[in-house]
């Protein structure tokens, strides 16, 4: 079984158990308290290259990446340093992930925020809705194309922006047959976790103008972020080299390199 199919099998295994606890009528019943969303799209678009900043306990491949590191704590300085969103995972079992920690960053921060799991299922974005994302993450990889759709128009009902992420041509030919308007280009190969940022730059060629691009992982030096807004990506997703600097909100302010054309995003 490839890395892929034991996360998709980890998160069916944890809806089914969390459905048990609390019913999907129960998460229905809750959005009517949903207050205060922030336009995830939006932030991508504006002028300039927007980077959307990760809080990333662990990975896979990785292993810990930042040991007792607090989630208000960093997202602070990410949303100091000027980036324009934030992404917190909520995968446990991979990722060391909660949905405590996407409520603390709610908590913490004006910034939009993309949840980010592995999601299979409508009650995931209840879930999500619920618990303050703004915006979630929809695999192309995971997905077959009948419930990756039926997601799309749930997540659209449930006023969530989505990612729709790829990782080679034939998925971004699927995403975009479904209309997907925020495509993630991922630099990873989930089978052997190798990363290449040129990855996105052979797929953007074939992605119409009007989509909103991110390019995702592998991401660490200024100069790629030039390199990639050259070539017409709308925004990155950097999450492992902010978590392991020392200072992160500075990394950000580095990476950006502009703050006040960054923050220009919120005026």
């Amino acid at each position: 079984m490839g890395m892929i199919e034991q996360l998709v099998d980890a998160a069916r295994d944890g809806v089914e158990r969390r459905q048990r606890d609390v019913p999907a009528a129960d998460l229905e019943q809750a959005l009517g308290e949903r207050t205060d969303q922030r336009p995830f799209r939006e932030a991508l678009t504006r002028p300039g290259l927007s980077l959307i900043a990760e809080f990333k306990r662990h990975s896979p491949s990785a292993g810990d990446i930042r040991p007792g590191a607090t989630v208000a704590e960093i997202v602070a300085a990410y949303e100091q340093g000027g980036a324009a969103a934030l992404s917190i995972l909520t995968d446990a079992p991979h990722f060391h992930g909660s949905y405590e920690d996407l409520r603390a960053a709610r908590a913490a921060s004006e910034l939009p925020i993309i949840q980010k799991d592995f999601i299979v299922d409508r009650y995931q974005l209840l879930e999500a809705a619920v618990n303050g994302a703004d915006a979630i993450l929809l695999i192309v990889a995971a997905l077959p194309d009948e419930r990756l759709a039926a997601l799309l128009d749930e997540a659209d009902a449930l006023d969530l922006d989505c990612l729709v992420e790829v990782h080679d041509e034939p998925e971004l030919e699927r995403a975009l047959a479904l209309d997907a308007d925020v495509l993630g280009i991922n630099n990873r190969n989930l089978d052997d976790f190798t990363v290449d940022v040129a990855t996105t730059f052979e797929l953007i060629t074939d992605v119409p103008a009007g989509k909103t691009v991110v390019s995702e992982s592998g991401i660490s030096e200024r100069a790629t972020l030039e390199e990639l807004e050259e070539r017409g990506v709308d925004a990155v997703l950097i999450g492992e080299a902010l978590m392991r600097a020392g200072d992160p909100e500075t990394k950000v302010r580095e990476l950006t390199a502009d703050e006040e054309r960054t923050r220009e995003h919120f005026l």
